[in-house]
């Protein structure tokens, strides 16, 4: 039986990045595994049974300063050109999210220019020194009132806590502008890839040195076939058995629906901060640009229990990976990724973490480590024919791709 050069557990960002460069890059023979019945991870998209693309997870935008990471990406995916935007519910009206000087000005009836509102924000806003939780991020900036209106509740539902009780850097995600930009992000490339997620991975995996088993738990496969060293990308804590116990992550579930207009609302993503027990609504047709009589939303619905999606981050929790951080140092086995290194992470940033997990397994330099190219051999793989749940295994097992 052949000896894999690495096991990867789980097919998402960082594990189909470090298969792709480790087989592309250097030659060598992977196997990657999944637990879930398709690749792609969290950013897995399908056709839906009206045959619209949708993102199974909730919606995932591609958005990145790092031209490096981009024309890594770019070798796997065309790209359609796109600038989110996001609208939030406060006070019956869809406002701008970021807040921003159209905000501010339709809210209240207003016709600031940009030097007035950094008046009128500066006259709301509630110095805080030290600046330590999410509320003081946003009180600090803009006061009470609008952090009650935009922020306190969205918060509160998705990660069951209120903002006075998380760490500073959940609300710092979210600017404010004293101009007119409605983009929810500035990075310098933003972009969704033109066939949707699973394509691109679909062609990051294409190669002959990466085997790949779905619907299968790596710790039944690790005892089954033999491999040299094992990258791990899942949850920290659940490798080492929950030793210290638990790490807390927030819990997401989707509700998916298909509505027979051409569309529901006018941008990508609504907010609902206040009144629903959702927090936003993402209707997909905006992200990809598909064209069709009919279209799909998902409503998105915080959980404390399920598939781990965000870990939390408080202090206490960051105290608490740091145990498993200490034994994850020890064990002989690489930790990639959000949920193997606790860190909320955009995609960009784990497709960067990888390449720099790679150019050090391999002692390379950055450049070298997205551009080196090793023509590969022809092989056959063969394996055990059962696993112990009777699974049949195979090196090119694969998710069917979305299909029109």
């Amino acid at each position: 039986m052949e000896v894999f050069d690495y096991l990867i557990v789980g097919a998402g960002f960082a594990g189909s990045v470090l298969a792709e460069r480790l087989a592309r890059g250097s030659g060598k023979h992977v196997l990657l595994v999944d637990r879930r019945p398709h690749f792609g991870g969290n950013a897995y998209d399908h056709y839906d049974d009206s045959g619209i693309l949708v993102h199974k997870y909730g919606p995932h935008i591609f958005h990145t300063n790092s031209k490096e990471v981009f024309d890594y990406l770019s070798r796997f995916t065309e790209w359609r050109q796109y600038q989110h935007k996001v609208l939030a519910s406060v006070d019956g009206q869809l406002l701008p999210i970021p807040i921003n000087l159209d905000t501010i000005n339709r809210l209240y009836g207003l016709s600031l220019n940009s030097f007035q509102m950094e008046e009128f924000l500066a006259g709301r806003a509630e110095h805080r020194d030290p600046v330590r939780t999410s509320e003081d991020v946003v009180v600090n900036k803009v006061g009470r009132e609008l952090y009650e209106k935009f922020f306190r509740g969205y918060t509160r539902k998705q990660w069951g806590l209120d903002p006075s009780d998380l760490d500073a850097q959940v609300t710092a995600r979210v600017p404010t502008r004293t101009n007119r930009d409605d983009r929810y992000f500035t990075d310098a490339y933003q972009a969704m890839p033109k066939q949707g997620f699973t394509r691109l991975f679909s062609n990051m995996l294409d190669h002959p040195n990466i085997g790949l088993l779905l619907n299968a738990d790596y710790r039944e496969v690790r005892n089954i076939i033999p491999y040299r060293e094992l990258i791990y990308t899942g949850p920290v804590d659940e490798f080492f058995d929950f030793r210290f116990g638990k790490l807390p992550y927030r819990c997401l579930e989707f509700k998916h629906e298909t509505l027979n207009k051409p569309l529901h609302q006018p941008v990508a993503v609504i907010n609902y901060p206040n009144d629903c027990a959702f927090t936003r609504v993402t209707e997909f047709k905006h992200l990809t640009g598909q064209e069709h009589p009919k279209t799909s939303i998902v409503y998105e619905y915080p959980l404390a229990d399920g598939d781990p999606y965000y870990p939390i981050p408080r202090g206490e929790n960051a105290e608490l990976y740091r145990k498993y951080q200490e034994l994850a140092d020890q064990a002989g086995v690489h930790f990639v990724g959000r949920l193997a290194t606790y860190k909320y992470y955009n995609m960009d940033q784990v497709v960067a973490q990888a390449l720099t997990l790679y150019a050090r397994l391999c002692k390379l330099n950055r450049a070298e480590a997205t551009d080196r190219y090793i023509e590969p051999p022809l092989r056959t793989v063969t394996f055990p024919a059962k696993t112990k749940r009777g699974r049949s295994l195979s090196s090119r097992r694969r998710a069917l791709l979305p299909q029109e």
